[in-house]
């Protein structure tokens, strides 16, 4: 027995050594794995970020010698950069093979050589061929795509457009023409060499029982432009836009006729800043921006905007660095508001609009004069030059429409009167320029927060002090369990609450609402001094820190009051409708899911966490501490404030910060409370998009690996950064309370 007793102790040691190291080795092991997830999760977000922001860059194959007898007039891809087609100086329209530079169908248009060929937009397969003699045709260039024996073969055709319709131009040869087909009309547009500029409208018909569609022809009266060169027909077919060699514009409406009988000069003026002269120009994709260069280099966008007036004018948008170099061609890309610069040296350059971005600067090409042409997609361009050799390059360019600006800064869309911060990701057509501004999503986040400690935090706040400091342990026994089980309940039921029940009950009862607001606090006052007022032997029969429970009748009355008295007030003060007054009267909107209801819904999700931190730091503070404050003759007020607050500060301030990273990283609720509109309006009645509400709506629909996708991932990563900025803050913060108070 003896020996028994003498080496318990040393196996008890042993057991409670071995337990030490199992749950230093333990608790080690899941920190060190959180950090691990964290950093994965940061390493992995910038993995899908950092292609967002690379350059362009081509890969140039070697050239074809010979593939072409004579200079080219027009050149086009199909999508997949396969088949290419050529107008030649002769008439000949040729398909040929891009690889091989073999050809696959030639077809002469006309007898004699072409005077002019014109491409419809930067989209369109269509095109215009005008000769000397004022015969013009429009074709389209078609391509159909089979699979016989599991491989893709391309059959290429020409197909006449409006075979019936005699498009001839009237007395002289063209120098320049453009049109633009519609489901409407067909305008199209033509310069002759004795400088006339005609318009011809062919509006379309279409017969109710056979289906098939008519022209109707009618002429416009121009206003007199002198020295055009250079014309393009815009979106809708309403404006005209008429250039010069020195760089000046005319914009014309062709929907709109002046006083004058003629059609409305709606604006003029000069492309460029200088005395330059223009020497590329060309629609963007869509035909709302007007893109120039000048033989100085400088490289300018514009489009029309409207005036205060109602007018329109055609405004300078951006200008693009082009390194000086002279240009000789720009090529708008099929599907993005971006286009591709070449130089009368060779030089190839990549841009984009929205994103005010140049993405590649290269020489690529020799001092041999020719025509480039895009690929739908905009993966590959092909170099026709006039002695007939083919060049080709892959074009790796994914991801242009992003760019810090693009981002953060405002932006000047194609459509609006002036620069905004917008999102809009996504619309019904291919000329949708996407709107990737984190600005209303950023504003959108740090409203929610804002609105729901603003709510939040004093309740959470002031409700901890009173539990842990004023209130009885059997009470405080119930109270805190209550609270704190709140957070369990999940914030998707809290949403749907907030959506569906809260939000309608608020507009309806608005006044009420901000009655509340207002006499709940005078009317706890009232009944605390009501209560003072009160005989001593009935006070006394209340055990202290049981005073709280008599509040709970005055403000279940309270809200009965102002609820029951809410048509009454609404009638009085506001006509019978206080969000109809608060629009005409104080010109603040009323959206029905808005601020408030988020704020009220997310305080419920985040007042739990902030109570039950802040009470566990106060109720924590030494009893010593408050004592030996009362006993020096503190008053339990003085004593709360002087004493005890600070000494739980870090506390109070940990769990604020939690409660804000809370409020920053809520999805459900502000999914289901809010409009979701990606607007920055601080107004209370007014809804918001949080970055982490839109990434819940958009990623289930963003393409994998599209610049949509990657920029959702991006919104995660600046969410995760916001956050991991806040905790740092919060945690220096914390460090320094400690210290400052530490020593009481």
């Amino acid at each position: 027995m003896s020996n028994l007793s003498q080496h318990v102790p040393s196996y008890v040691a042993k057991l409670r050594l071995w337990k030490d190291r199992a749950a230093t080795v333990s608790i080690t092991a899941g920190g060190s794995g959180v950090l691990i997830a964290i950093l994965l999760i940061f390493f992995y977000l910038l993995y899908e970020v950092l292609p967002l922001f690379g350059n362009a860059s081509i890969t140039a194959r070697e050239p074809l010698p010979g593939v072409l007898a004579n200079p080219p007039l027009y050149l086009a891809m199909e999508e997949q950069a396969e088949v290419g087609f050529v107008v030649d100086a002769v008439g000949d329209a040729i398909f040929f093979n891009v690889a091989s530079g073999q050809e696959i169908l030639r077809e002469t248009l006309h007898v004699e050589p072409p005077a002019i060929v014109r491409g419809e937009s930067a989209a369109s397969r269509q095109l215009a061929v005008a000769y000397p003699d004022g015969t013009l045709y429009l074709y389209s260039h078609e391509y159909q795509l089979s699979y016989p024996d599991g491989e893709r073969v391309i059959t290429p055709r020409l197909e006449r457009k409006w075979e019936s319709i005699d498009f001839r131009l009237p007395e002289g040869m063209p120098t320049d023409l453009a049109f633009r087909d519609g489901e409407e009309a067909l305008t199209l547009a033509t310069i002759t060499d004795v400088g006339a500029i005609v318009v011809q409208v062919f509006d379309k018909e279409e017969d109710f029982l056979s289906g098939e569609v008519s022209l109707q022809r009618r002429e416009l009266d121009l206003p007199l432009i002198s020295d055009a060169k250079r014309l393009f027909v815009g979106a809708q077919q309403r404006w005209l836009y008429v250039l010069n060699h020195r760089g000046e514009y005319s914009v014309v409406d062709l929907q709109r006729a002046a006083d004058s009988g003629a059609q409305e000069l709606v604006d003029t003026g000069t492309l460029f800043a200088g005395d330059a002269n223009l020497s590329a120009s060309d629609l963007l994709l869509g035909g709302y921006s007007l893109l120039a260069a000048s033989n100085e280099g400088e490289v300018t966008q514009h489009f029309m905007v409207r005036d205060p007036q109602g007018g329109h004018y055609l405004q300078h948008i951006r200008s693009f660095d082009s390194e000086g170099i002279a240009l000789a061609q720009l090529l708008p890309e099929h599907r993005r508001k971006g286009f591709i610069a070449v130089g009368h040296a060779g030089e190839m350059q990549i841009y984009h609009t929205t994103a005010h971005r140049r993405l590649l600067s290269e020489q690529a090409l020799p001092e041999v004069p020719g025509l480039t042409a895009l690929s739908p997609r905009g993966s590959a361009a092909i170099h026709m030059a006039t002695d007939g050799t083919l060049r080709f390059w892959k074009i790796d360019n994914k991801h242009p429409d992003i760019s810090w600006s693009a981002l953060w800064s405002e932006v000047w869309y194609e459509g609006y009167d002036q620069p905004e911060y917008t999102w809009q990701s996504s619309a019904s057509n291919n000329d949708f320029e996407p709107k990737y501004s984190f600005a209303p999503l950023a504003f959108g986040t740090l409203k929610a927060a804002f609105y729901t400690m603003l709510i939040a935090a004093p309740m959470a706040i002031c409700g901890a002090i009173y539990t842990a400091y004023f209130m009885a342990p059997g009470l405080r026994r119930k109270i805190k369990p209550m609270i704190e089980l709140m957070e369990a309940l999940p914030t998707v039921i809290l949403g749907f609450l907030a959506g569906l029940w809260l939000a309608p009950l608020v507009e309806d009862n608005l006044t009420a609402v901000v009655t509340v607001l207002l006499i709940l606090p005078m009317g706890v006052l009232v009944a605390a001094f009501a209560w003072s007022k009160l005989p001593m032997a009935l006070r006394a029969g209340v055990p202290e820190g049981w005073h709280a429970a008599l509040l709970l009748p005055v403000v279940a009355f309270l809200f009965w009051l102002s609820f029951a008295l809410n048509d009454s007030m609404e009638f009085w003060l506001f006509g019978g409708d206080m969000r109809l007054w608060l629009t005409q009267e104080l010109g603040v909107s009323f959206d029905q899911r808005n601020s408030l209801i988020v704020g009220i819904a997310m305080g419920m999700a985040v007042i739990p966490t902030i109570f039950s931190i802040s009470e566990d730091a106060i109720f924590s503070v030494p009893k010593h501490l408050s004592y030996g404050s009362l006993a020096l003759g503190a008053t339990p007020w003085q004593t709360l404030v002087g004493v005890v607050l600070p000494t739980a500060s870090p506390g109070i301030f940990s769990g604020s910060m939690i409660g804000l990273g809370r409020a920053v990283g809520e999805t459900m609720i502000v999914l289901m409370a809010t409009g979701n509109t990606p607007i920055m309006d601080a107004n209370i009645f007014e809804g918001m998009r949080t970055l982490s509400a839109n990434i819940a709506v958009e990623i289930p629909e963003a393409e994998v690996d599209s610049t949509h996708y990657r920029v959702l991932f991006l919104a995660a990563f600046v969410l995760f950064l916001f956050t991991f900025a806040v905790n740092t803050t919060a945690e220096l913060v914390r460090q320094r309370l400690r210290e400052k108070y530490g020593s009481l």
